[in-house]
């Protein structure tokens, strides 16, 4: 029986929740760098503010998210009426909306992780390549970054696996359109509702070993430069 599901099984939702993933992963990490470079150059409580603002979807539910999102691209709205008549983008029930919720969902996680991994580079490097004469860009990509790669790089990870098990904020804006906007997520709780838990066991175990192996990418990252810690 098994055997035989695996071999109808729709795997449409895991290839959308993968583009959609790494769709929104590679905003979030430009983005998120962005933003955490900027903060750090902010006054304490100039700081505060914008970070509270930019670390918010990390606390919300993502259903508020989502009606929020819903607010602004809704066709009944300025933007989403912009986007439609002036752009012709659509984002409500489209997979741009699985990006777009997938990202402003994920987003916090990237940015605090490069926010936290700026705050360990050693100021001396970036005052002496300074001193030497080196442009900002250059000590952004040639000290900053690699001073910073472990905690960006866990960021990153963490980043896709959280855009791609996104699921409230999705729901409400892209919906559930089998083979254009379901995702694993999804599609676990339609089959679940359907009572068909042999197919939802699939998914999960699916998204349970993508989990897995990101936690165990961030742990290895992590451990890096750590061999001569003793165990216990």
């Amino acid at each position: 029986m098994l055997n035989e599901i695996l071999k109808n099984l729709d795997w449409s939702p895991l290839f959308i929740s993968l583009k959609t993933g790494i769709a929104a992963t590679g905003i979030c990490f430009f983005a998120g760098l962005y933003a955490a470079g900027r903060v750090m150059r902010m006054s304490k409580k100039k700081r505060a503010f914008v970070d509270g603002i930019l670390t918010l979807p990390m606390v919300l539910p993502p259903t508020v998210a989502g009606f929020f999102l819903l607010l602004v691209f809704s066709r009944r709205r300025a933007l989403g009426i912009f986007l439609f008549d002036e752009l012709h983008i659509k984002v409500v029930q489209t997979w741009l909306g699985c990006i777009i919720a997938a990202t402003i969902i994920a987003f916090p996680l990237m940015y605090r992780n490069a926010r936290a991994a700026f705050e360990q580079v050693d100021m001396n490097l970036i005052h002496a390549g300074r001193t030497l004469g080196m442009p900002e860009y250059v000590i952004f990509w040639k000290i900053v970054m690699p001073e910073a790669r472990p905690g960006i790089t866990s960021g990153t990870i963490l980043t896709f696996a959280r855009a791609l098990g996104e699921y409230g904020a999705t729901s409400m804006l892209a919906g559930n359109i089998p083979g254009k906007t379901g995702t694993i997520s999804q599609k676990i709780a339609m089959v679940i509702q359907d009572g068909d838990y042999i197919t939802a066991g699939i998914w999960v175990t699916v998204v349970l070993l993508i989990a897995f192996v990101s936690l165990y990418l961030i742990n290895l990252i992590a451990g890096r430069g750590k061999r001569h810690i003793k165990r216990w």
